[in-house]
């Protein structure tokens, strides 16, 4: 049988939500990556209701706040209550190479997913050199990676 109330394991629990642990980090743990030209960001919300996501970007530093409402009636007489409910926040701070006008999200199966394109300016380009020829007098033209 379940033990019903054990305040040390109460105080062990919320200490863990709060500032998470390495086997179980906190309520809103995340996997980041670049793929190709954008870099994409997956947090796990089980239990959300799309409507109680948000996500804004101010700056370079995006944020999202997800709410997951308990299911346990107030009357209910609980035996085990380890998942974590209410409203949750993450910060993350986002290069500079980062375009944040154009992050996509998606949300499927418990799972956010962020697609961050990488900024046009980041990107590996060309640079036109020109060069005047003095003893032709005609200009040349070479192209270099940047």
């Amino acid at each position: 049988m379940l033990l019903q109330h054990d305040p040390f394991r109460d105080l062990d629990r919320l200490t863990q939500q709060v500032f998470g642990t390495a086997a179980r980090p906190s309520s809103m743990p995340l996997d980041a990556w670049r793929d190709g030209d954008e870099f994409v960001v997956e947090l796990d919300l089980p239990g959300v209701d799309p409507d109680k996501l948000d996500i804004d970007v101010e700056r370079n530093v995006l944020t999202i706040r997800a709410e997951r409402l308990s299911h346990v009636p107030d009357a209910a007489d609980a035996v085990a209550t380890e998942r974590s409910w209410g409203v949750f926040s993450r910060q993350l701070v986002l290069g500079d190479a980062l375009d944040t006008d154009k992050v996509d999200a998606d949300y499927t199966a418990g799972v956010l997913r962020l697609r961050i394109p990488i900024a046009e300016r980041a990107k590996p380009r060309r640079i036109s050199i020109s060069s005047g020829d003095s003893a032709s007098g005609q200009e040349k033209q070479k192209s270099i990676s940047a």
